[in-house]
């Protein structure tokens, strides 16, 4: 039987387990030039450490004006691939995994002047107003994520994630909430998430995965929801996304229109639709911080694997103590041998 502990293979990716450290912005970049710190290799190279299977490095973002803030990684430069590199190589040599996040933000910069958007609709009222991308910026975009994903593949990541959820720039672009456009980006709304995955896959080793983060539910009045949700993914799929990480929410404040609440597992029912509907592997996230509810997703096959989120954020060592929880073999660092009970 399946459990947190089975290895995972998806193309060229072997997991030695299923436990994945999901994107989290730390925010740290110190100059302000997207450059990862000391900090940023502490905090992976430790969950790599703790026997994390597949770390995913934070959204790390095409343009400057494409960053939440202007403490968020990039990789707009050539500059910013020799601190990437260092991080996956010491994850790697200690048996983990490693994606990244590449995205834009969109609406959501907060340090933009004037952010860009689809369409000049602000994300509420203490928001800027963005402004609406012309036809042609659109093309250079789809260009610059190309390019973003260029330098991640000579950082040596193992897998690259698209960052389609939470409300930025790939979501605004599928959302008939943010996209207002009459162009052609407009009237097929999947057609920029489609053509940045193609442009992804045309700078990818043909063995290496590519993976979408999507909001299967946007939980505000007039937003779509499942049904919506695994028809753009089904487009996304065939475009050439490998998995997806299905997630939900950020085109609204937490107590939106029809949120399902934020209990234990709330998305897992989401991640086994998407499973489900398209035959395709996907990670559950969403409060799956206990070891027994996340072994459980697994052995009961809503998904393929399992990011903790706020887990690993507390404990670097979540998933050494989890496999110690749950009585399954794991390699321990044998420095750390005499802190986890015996066999």
């Amino acid at each position: 039987m399946k459990h947190l502990f089975t290895p995972y293979q998806l193309k060229g990716l072997s997991l030695k387990n299923r436990v994945v450290m999901p994107p989290m912005c730390q925010y740290s970049v110190t100059g302000k030039d997207g450059i990862a710190t000391d900090w940023h290799y502490t905090h992976y190279v430790s969950r790599a450490v703790g026997g994390a299977g597949f770390i995913i490095i934070e959204m790390t973002d095409v343009e400057p004006d494409g960053r939440i803030s202007d403490y968020d990684l990039g990789l707009w430069s050539d500059d910013q691939i020799p601190a990437l590199t260092r991080i996956v190589e010491a994850c790697h040599q200690h048996g983990a995994k490693v994606a990244i996040q590449i995205a834009h933000a969109g609406r959501k910069a907060e340090d933009a002047d004037v952010p860009v958007a689809p369409s000049a609709v602000p994300f509420d009222e203490k928001s800027k107003t963005p402004r609406a991308l012309e036809t042609d910026e659109v093309k250079e975009m789809v260009n610059k994520f190309r390019i973003a994903v260029r330098r991640a593949v000579q950082a040596g990541v193992d897998a690259i994630e698209l960052h389609g959820a939470h409300g930025y720039l790939i979501h605004q672009f599928h959302s008939p909430l943010t996209n207002k456009r009459t162009d052609e980006y407009g009237k097929e709304l999947t057609r920029f998430g489609k053509e940045v995955i193609q442009a992804a896959k045309s700078e990818m080793p043909a063995d290496m995965p590519l993976i979408m983060r999507i909001s299967a539910g946007e939980y505000v009045k007039g937003g779509y929801g499942i049904n919506e949700s695994i028809d753009f993914s089904r487009e996304y799929q065939q475009a050439g996304v490998d998995m997806f990480h299905i997630s939900a929410g950020g085109e609204g404040p937490i107590a939106a229109e029809g949120r399902p609440g934020t209990h234990v597992a709330y998305q897992v029912p989401l991640a086994r639709a998407i499973r489900q509907a398209l035959d395709i592997p996907v990670i559950a996230v969403g409060r799956l911080d206990e070891p027994s509810l996340a072994n459980a997703v697994i052995g009961n096959e809503d998904a393929d694997l399992v990011a903790v989120g706020r887990g690993m954020l507390r404990n670097p060592y979540w998933t050494l103590e989890a496999a110690a929880i749950l009585r399954k073999e794991i390699d321990l660092p044998k420095q750390y041998t005499f802190g986890f009970p015996r066999a």
